[in-house]
């Protein structure tokens, strides 16, 4: 390498973050982001059914 190109530099991760907390955090803005989940509507009950003769 000719002494007048400067040495590549390598892109740093952020000092004080750890892994963990940066999957969480993207975990968390995923989960706020998205529009609340249509209710389920409320359970039936059973039907009765008739025995055919």
């Amino acid at each position: 390498m000719p002494a007048s190109q400067p040495p590549e530099r390598q892109p740093s991760a952020a000092a004080g973050v750890s892994m963990r907390e940066l999957l969480a955090s993207c975990a968390a803005a995923d989960a706020v982001s998205r529009p609340p989940r249509v209710p389920e509507p409320p359970a039936r009950p059973a039907e009765r059914r008739t025995r055919a003769a």
